[in-house]
């Protein structure tokens, strides 16, 4: 029987030769990913259920990244991190990455991968939704809850019902002036927030050649179309990427040729403008250029979705030689991103100095900061009637802290032409 990757991936991390679209098996999990806001719930189901001095079943499988609330006073979240840090300790594990220290990296879904811990064809689990960014590596990756993130500590494996896969198919040369998030955002606008529940988006670039970090942001957002997970087959950008970060051996998976697949959508890359997704939800697709009327009152560049090196790297193409003419808050999603913006150079200078000489605040540190709202005092945190656009994966009501501010996401090369014109600007208006 012909299987597509996905099917092939929990097929061989069940133990079968064969599935099906529909079946439950018990699936082996390569990682358990967690971090500060749902860690502290997994390990405290984790100690009821197996006890208290019981050991996870993988010291080398369990992956801590505390990541979302970090720099800030609030009591209860320095708490959820000691938590983390005094279960690492009991535990021994040695993939705990502490605030503080130099082993801190920041956010987990950009953070997993750079720290070597995603390869083709193996099984992630995470407690956090946007687990699915692994996808790009040729991964199986999903987000689960607390309670089933406990049983895959004490056990390893968790139960799986084989998600059906939507294929799509991007043809042609993505245009400079496009990014993953226009790609992601007008497909989420095609199929709404549930056009793929519970199935896999498995993505077919062919001869497109989408960077890794396009794929990870396109596969981040594929649980905004209530996908279970998002993938790529991986290439030579893949391996690449893998084998300068791992030293582990890994067994690449494909899509046979002929799986079945429940429909196939096909796109041409060159047909994509920039585009925003308006409040209050990630399929209220629009032309940015459409929204020129809509005024901002500030830019936020950063999260798993948008505060990569490359999404940096794209702002600061726009910025360099104007300045912005709103509050423009830069997040690096890790500290590998936040060095490499101190350091890489765009026609001489630092990216580093070309937002400082643009106007924008002060590059924060890495974190998801105002991603998920959080604190009071957390950096980029609306607070009134702000109108942001932003390069986060959500815009829902509340989701960066005010439930009265408007969130329109877009791709950091829109965010950055709109953070110069304090509208939502196309980026072609610069390039």
């Amino acid at each position: 029987m012909k299987m597509t990757i996905t099917e092939k991936i929990l097929a061989r991390a069940a133990g079968k030769t064969v599935v099906k679209p529909g079946d439950n098996v018990w699936v082996n999990a390569d990682i358990l990913l967690t971090h500060d806001i749902c860690g502290p719930g997994t390990i405290g189901i984790f100690q009821r259920e197996f006890g208290k001095n019981a050991k996870v079943w993988d010291r080398e499988k369990v992956v801590i990244l505390p990541d979302h609330y970090i720099f800030t006073a609030d009591e209860k979240a320095k708490r959820n991190v000691d938590i983390l840090r005094q279960f690492a300790k009991e535990q021994d594990l040695p993939y705990y990455y502490d605030v503080g220290t130099t082993n801190y990296r920041g956010v987990c879904h950009v953070a997993l991968a750079e720290a070597g811990h995603v390869r083709p064809g193996e099984v992630i689990f995470g407690t956090d939704s946007h687990t699915c960014t692994h996808g790009a590596l040729g991964a199986f990756a999903t987000g689960i809850g607390n309670t089933d993130a406990a049983f895959i500590m004490g056990t390893g494996k968790l139960l799986v019902k084989i998600p059906p896969t939507i294929r799509f198919v991007l043809k042609g040369a993505k245009p400079d002036y496009i990014m993953g998030k226009d790609i992601i955002l007008r497909i989420i606008g095609d199929l709404g927030v549930e056009g793929a529940n519970y199935c896999a988006m498995e993505f077919c670039a062919g001869g497109a050649r989408l960077s890794i970090e396009d794929r990870m942001t396109i596969c981040n957002m594929a649980i905004e179309a209530g996908a279970k997970n998002g993938i790529f087959a991986p290439d030579d950008l893949t391996f690449e990427y893998v084998r300068s970060r791992s030293k582990k051996t890994f067994e690449p998976l494909y899509s046979d040729d002929g799986a079945a697949v429940s429909s196939e959508k096909s796109y041409d890359l060159a047909s994509f403008e920039p585009c925003v997704a308006k409040p209050h939800s990630p399929d209220k697709y629009a032309p940015a250029g459409k929204l020129k009327d809509v005024k901002i009152d500030r830019a936020y560049i950063g999260s798993c979705t948008g505060g990569k090196f490359s999404d940096f790297e794209a702002a600061a193409r726009v910025m360099q030689g104007r300045r912005v003419c709103v509050d423009t808050f830069l997040v690096p999603a890790t500290a590998e991103v936040a060095e490499k913006i101190r350091k890489e150079t765009i026609n001489g200078k630092t990216l580093e100095n070309i937002f400082k000489e643009a106007g924008c605040l002060a590059i924060a540190k890495p974190s998801c900061a105002a991603c998920l709202g959080g604190p009071d005092d957390t950096f980029g945190r609306t607070s009134g009637n702000e109108a942001v656009i932003s390069t986060t994966n959500r815009n829902f009501i509340g989701r960066m802290g005010s439930k009265g501010s408007e969130i329109y996401l877009a791709s950091p090369l829109t965010a950055a032409a709109s953070a110069v014109t304090g509208r939502i600007t196309d980026p072609r208006e610069f390039m």
